[in-house]
């Protein structure tokens, strides 16, 4: 089947030569304009500061946070951070560089990738709010129903696997050092087996990222051909219509269905697909918000590609993407309906037109503020950790008089 699959779609390609090249262009502008910029800070900082054990710093000050939460190790916190302000596909990205250095189980970097590998708000607010749908208030009711329904995955798999989990547990010694002085010794230990200087460092970082967004490029410009191939051939139309059949009673129209069909492949197209269907606005919206959260095949291939030369299964990320995309949908559903943006949507007469990406460096200068942002956030937390830790409760009892 893949090898008809792949061969079909290569006879396609050379029986269409221009719908597949601009296909491929209109995938690279996308690349170039939006994921591009996007992503290369987060990737340089995020293998930087995990050869320099600030990321392991980090985790051992959240892990008291984390373990009970999500059933993850603290640097689970770094990934969860990252990808809820960089988006696909860094979350996968950092997982598998944990999961590499030991830094978690098996079953924990399945959990963590399930909940971590996320879209960004620049997309979801920039990109689709604004620029697809010309409907600003849209981005809150998108941005909220990913991230709670991202979290809600999260504390869902928290229990998936346990009777495979046999995470070694640290020494009791180690475990009575004060959470500070732990934090402090594993940003020591982890820098110490780096040993790489911090030019070295920088320049590996560099390197390692332009070569990963090349490889996501390549995702990206496959899968909008392959979208726009099965345009071309009426493939799309032939699947579309038993879920019309069955969900026409629900109000679902064709152009809703294609547009799902179409962010089954690659997120932009569909969700772009979505915004100009002929259907309510909260229709679209919740349509939308499925599409975000499933974030597409071409996703998938960019996370399997992080991950691969791990153990971490996908199959579990497969159901959690599923799973995303159906509480995704709930959630924007009632957001849209009944939040403060309910009556805004409702009575909207935007009408949606060709969405003009931003510039490079728009987009790099607000990927760099971002990812500023979260640092501090990160920081703060960490600082709070550890002042927590040093709390001391002392509890006494008073006995009553004449007692003994």
């Amino acid at each position: 089947m893949t090898a008809a699959l792949a061969s079909a779609v290569t006879i396609a390609i050379i029986a269409f030569p221009e719908v597949s090249y601009r296909a491929s262009l209109d995938g690279l502008r996308v690349w170039w304009d939006i994921v591009f910029p996007a992503l290369l800070p987060f990737f340089i900082a995020s293998d930087t500061l995990m050869g320099l054990g600030v990321v392991h710093f980090i985790g051992a000050l959240l892990e008291p946070l984390m373990r009970p939460l999500f059933n993850v190790p603290g640097v689970g916190a770094f990934a969860l951070a990252m990808g809820l302000a960089s988006g696909y596909p860094i979350g996968a990205r950092i997982t598998a560089r944990l999961r590499r250095e030991g830094l978690c189980s098996r079953v924990e970097a399945e959990r963590l990738v399930s909940f971590t590998n996320t879209a960004d708000p620049l997309f979801m607010v920039g990109a689709v709010a604004v620029g697809m749908f010309k409907i600003p208030a849209l981005g809150a009711v998108l941005a909220l129903a990913h991230y709670i329904s991202a979290i809600l995955v999260g504390l869902v798999l928290k229990h998936y696997g346990r009777s495979e989990d046999r995470r070694a547990d640290a020494p009791t010694a180690h475990r009575r050092e004060p959470l500070l002085s732990r934090a402090a010794h594993e940003l020591y230990t982890a820098r110490s087996q780096d040993n790489r200087s911090f030019g070295q460092l920088l320049g590996d970082s560099v390197r390692d990222s332009v070569a990963t967004l090349l490889l996501i490029g390549g995702c990206i410009m496959v899968f909008s051909v392959v979208v726009r191939v099965l345009g071309v051939f009426r493939i799309t139309d032939l699947i579309a219509r038993p879920i019309v059949f069955v969900l026409s009673p629900f109000g679902v129209t064709r152009d809703l269905v294609q547009a799902l069909i179409s962010g089954l492949f690659e997120i932009t197209i569909g969700t772009e697909m979505a915004s100009r269907a002929a259907a309510p606005v909260i229709h679209r919206a919740v349509a939308a918000s499925a599409i975000i959260a499933w974030s597409g095949l071409s996703v998938f291939a960019q996370a399997a590609s992080m991950l691969f030369g791990t153990d971490v299964r996908m199959g579990v990320y497969f159901a959690a993407r599923v799973l995303h995309a159906v509480l995704a949908a709930i959630v924007g559903l009632g957001l849209a309906c009944f939040g403060p943006w309910g009556a805004k949507l409702a009575s909207t007469t935007a009408m949606p037109g060709a969405y003009a990406a931003p510039g490079f460096l728009s987009v790099m200068g607000r990927s760099c503020v971002y990812l500023a942002s979260i640092m501090g956030v990160l920081a703060i937390g960490t600082a709070a950790a550890s002042i927590a830790a040093k709390i001391e409760v002392v509890t006494f009892r008073v006995r009553p008089k004449g007692r003994h």
